[in-house]
């Protein structure tokens, strides 16, 4: 039986059921709690909630599974991986007492990182309801979490991004376009990675191959992605075409994942099927996930969960596997989830920190759609403030609107602002292949060249004449 939460505040009494609802309680405003039928009624609720929550022993949530072990296969992969050892120097604490030992300067990148293997989700999701989003930025920022493929991402003072060249109808010529658009701009050294109009595996491959070939023509130190079904991929694989990263969306329960088509052991089996093609020149990571807080609810796969909680649950898939890359579409589901830009911008933060806490290569797609209450001012903030608490990656594409997928993102302009502004570069190995072509006049400032490279200029000409 579920334990229950209670405290009295003046004359009155407050009494949570649950620890699931304590920690939706206790979270931040956002629509698709309110959806949900889980978020707090009032401020003084949640205020009384996290005043609560500050006071339970991190040892609660090993001992409370929030959704139970034998009903959930994420569940058990986050206790069975647990490491004990790496817990000890945190086992006395309380969640308040581990916000407070984030944010103090005992709280080195190197005791976060000794003391991620022992840090669950729910644990993380929780210290991230007691903190304003400064501290959410700061935490996170001493959070360095580095992977590699034919280049490296994370290193402190970089910021990378994805060079994303989606189209309507998937045509080549339009595709090869926004890639060389891009790659004059200094984006695509997270990946460059397409979105498939038509997904299915033949189109994926014919994706696959344009990419590789501009990939190898120019020897551009980066990798490619079809972000197609993983099986898919895996049939891809099979049919011998040159897959850089399997990508697949995630969530945090397994009825979410079943939702969308997988389980663990499909995601095992690429991991093991692209590690096999050894593409990598710098490292071996090769997997590419995206989330986004509201899709368990989405899939009615939420279990009761707040969504902030189920997004840091889907951390612990990503982490399971390794990945070089692990985005969160941040405000790309809707306003039925997150209402407006001070909740994109929150949500942003929180899925930053909670997953640079739980060692996973956090990037994020600085987003809205179109009937959201939110304009590209919110995401001009959002995007300067995580390029303030490190993110790993943000995406690039033309004039910040994504023509197939119908959504308004981060341009490439814009992430020559944030690189400029902060004074970040992109990835060394990308950073030196810039400079080589003689994109950028001055890769420390990120000065565009004047005159385009001869080279990619005459590319121009040479384009493929449209899709078959």
């Amino acid at each position: 039986m579920a334990q229950t939460y209670h405290t009295t505040v003046g004359s009155r009494r407050y009494r949570f059921s649950g620890l699931a609802e304590l920690m939706a309680k206790a979270t931040p405003p956002r629509s698709g709690d309110r959806l949900a039928g889980v978020m707090a009624e009032s401020a003084e609720e949640r205020v009384v909630a996290q005043m609560v929550l500050a006071e339970l022993p991190l040892t609660t949530f090993l001992n409370d599974a929030l959704i139970p072990y034998e009903q959930d296969e994420i569940t058990r992969l986050i206790i069975d991986d647990h490491d004990a050892k790496a817990f000890a120097p945190l086992k006395h604490l309380t969640v308040g007492d581990f916000r407070n030992w984030l944010l103090s300067d005992y709280a080195t990148s190197e005791a976060l990182a000794a003391a991620r293997p022992g840090i669950t989700p729910e644990m993380a999701a929780a210290v991230s309801k007691l903190m304003r989003n400064q501290d959410l930025m700061l935490v996170a920022k001493k959070c360095q979490v580095t992977t590699a493929f034919r280049n490296t991402i994370g290193l402190p003072g970089r910021l990378s991004t994805r060079l994303q060249p989606n189209h309507p109808t998937d045509d080549v010529t339009g595709i090869a376009a926004s890639i060389l658009d891009g790659l004059l701009y200094g984006s695509g050294d997270a990946v460059i990675g397409i979105n498939p109009a038509t997904d299915n595996v033949a189109q994926s491959i014919k994706l696959m191959r344009l990419m590789d070939d501009v990939i190898q023509k120019y020897e551009i130190p980066t990798q490619s992605c079809v972000l197609t079904h993983v099986t898919n991929t895996l049939e891809a694989i099979e049919q011998g075409a040159p897959v850089d990263l399997v990508f697949q969306s995630i969530g945090g329960t397994e009825a979410t994942n079943r939702s969308f088509g997988f389980d663990l052991s499909t995601l095992a089996e690429a991991e093991a099927a692209a590690q096999t093609l050894n593409r990598g020149t710098v490292g071996r990571n090769v997997m590419y996930f995206e989330t986004g807080q509201g899709s368990s609810l989405s899939a009615d796969a939420h279990h009761g969960l707040d969504q902030q909680t189920c997004e840091a649950r889907a951390y612990a898939v990503a982490r399971k596997f390794n990945p070089l890359l692990v985005n969160t579409v941040v405000g790309f589901i809707g306003p039925e989830y997150l209402y407006d830009g001070k909740e994109i911008t929150r949500a942003g933060l929180e899925d930053h920190f909670c997953g640079k806490l739980l060692g996973v290569p956090m990037g994020c797609d600085v987003c809205y759609t179109n009937h959201a209450n939110a304009d590209q001012n919110d995401m001009d903030n959002l995007l300067t403030l995580l390029g303030v608490a490190g993110c790993n990656f943000v995406m690039g594409i033309p004039g910040s609107d994504d023509i197939m997928l119908n959504y308004q993102t981060t341009s490439f302009h814009d992430a020559l602002y944030a690189r400029r502004v902060l004074g970040l570069k992109a990835a060394p190995e990308f950073e030196q292949w810039l400079a080589k072509m003689q994109i950028f006049q001055d890769v420390s400032t990120h000065r565009l060249n004047d005159q385009l490279p001869a080279a990619f200029a005459n590319s121009l000409r040479h384009l493929p004449k449209g899709s078959d």
